[in-house]
């Protein structure tokens, strides 16, 4: 990558950054400094990474906390703070930002549209997932394993979704909400040959964001 194009892309990546795992805002230094702090997911403790370039340098933000200032005179450096400090000073901006995506896994019977035991009971977590979202957008997405035609299985994989789709309409969500689709067989959970029965490839993914 070449000096033309990295510094458009490190952008980006801090830009993407900034929306699901990094706060910026002006605070103490220089006029137009920003400090940049790279946050854990709240859900499970992971975290990503950052790369903060300018005229002076660049450098990466890839453990809990980590921060950097960015100014347009000297290369940014690395500093650590407490998560206490960071809620001290951007408890404002947090409260602001809306909930992670989440993802679900509802797995169905053979050959058909009707969900386990486990599956209805996943619905009503979704459901009250739903509810910390103020405007939810939700896809519903099918799948199934290799038994039978692929063309068949993409239509099997949407009655799925169709099914799930139903179910959280008659709760009072609005259709609108509601993203469907089918990948059928082609994208399976579990690796397996053809015409290869896989109870885990049964299923139907949501994402709730």
């Amino acid at each position: 990558m070449n000096a033309a194009t990295r510094i458009p892309v490190l952008m980006a990546m801090l830009v993407a950054a900034g929306v699901v795992s990094a706060c910026a805002a002006r605070s103490g230094g220089r006029p137009g400094d920003v400090l940049v702090v790279l946050m854990p997911d709240a859900d499970t403790g992971t975290v990503g990474r950052v790369v903060v370039s300018n005229p002076g340098g660049s450098t990466e933000l890839s453990s809990a906390w980590a921060s950097t200032r960015v100014s347009m005179t000297q290369a940014p450096q690395i500093r650590s703070l407490s998560e206490s400090d960071v809620k001290s000073r951007f408890g404002d901006i947090i409260a602001t930002l809306p909930p992670p995506p989440r993802h679900f896994v509802l797995p169905f019977q053979f050959d058909s549209e009707e969900l386990t035991e486990e599956g209805r009971r996943l619905v009503q977590e979704v459901l009250q997932v739903v509810k910390n979202y103020p405007v939810p957008e939700i896809v519903v997405t099918g799948h199934t394993d290799t038994t039978g035609n692929a063309q068949n299985n993409v239509e099997l994989g949407m009655r799925r979704a169709n099914v799930v789709r139903s179910m959280l309409v008659r709760t009072g969500l609005s259709t609108l909400m509601i993203d469907v689709r089918s990948h059928g067989e082609a994208e399976l959970l579990v690796k397996t040959a053809d015409n290869v029965s896989e109870p885990r490839n049964r299923r139907v993914e949501i994402t709730v964001r």
